[in-house]
């Protein structure tokens, strides 16, 4: 029961975008990614979203090389 209605779990995202189940939710909680709804402690993403990019060429929270 991969699949409800056009979304799917947390878990088959990570494994699509090749990323673990946990930067997924993550991301969901950081409203990274439109369309992602909790329910209870699942996190139902929209089958065809995109994966979110790095907007920054740093990473958060660091200091960039002088």
């Amino acid at each position: 029961m991969d699949e409800l209605n056009g979304f799917v779990r947390a878990d088959v995202m990570a494994e699509r975008w090749n990323v673990s189940e946990r930067q997924v939710q993550a991301l969901c909680k950081a409203k990274k990614i439109s369309g992602a709804v909790k329910f209870g402690n699942t996190w139902a993403i929209p089958d065809d979203a995109q994966k979110p990019t790095r907007t920054s060429e740093y990473k958060p929270g660091r200091k960039p090389r002088e």
